[in-house]
């Protein structure tokens, strides 16, 4: 049995106006995560992901990786309970 988490990443560097959001949703959903991601006034992407810990843990590889649009400076997460109440992954 897989134990199911809430990950919330705040995403800093270029990753405004990159596509950045839409590459995230797709790597969110070939892994089978809902969520969204979305824009901060501050220029960051805050993403928020519920699924597997396995899998939101590998959705923070890639959201840390080198191939992500734009360039990525740093990633901050949390942890916590899924709240649940998402239908798949959507960009705000």
């Amino acid at each position: 049995m897989y134990e199911h988490v809430r990950l919330t990443a705040w995403v800093r560097g270029r990753v405004q106006e990159v596509g950045f959001r839409w590459w995230t949703r797709s790597r969110a959903l070939e892994i089978g995560l809902v969520g969204y991601a979305g824009n901060l006034a501050d220029g960051r992407v805050q993403v928020v992901a519920e699924g597997a810990r396995e899998e939101c843990e590998r959705l923070l590889r890639l959201l840390r990786g080198s191939g992500t649009p734009g360039r990525v400076d740093g990633v901050t997460e949390i942890w916590g309970e899924p709240r649940a109440g998402y239908d798949g992954f959507a960009v705000r």
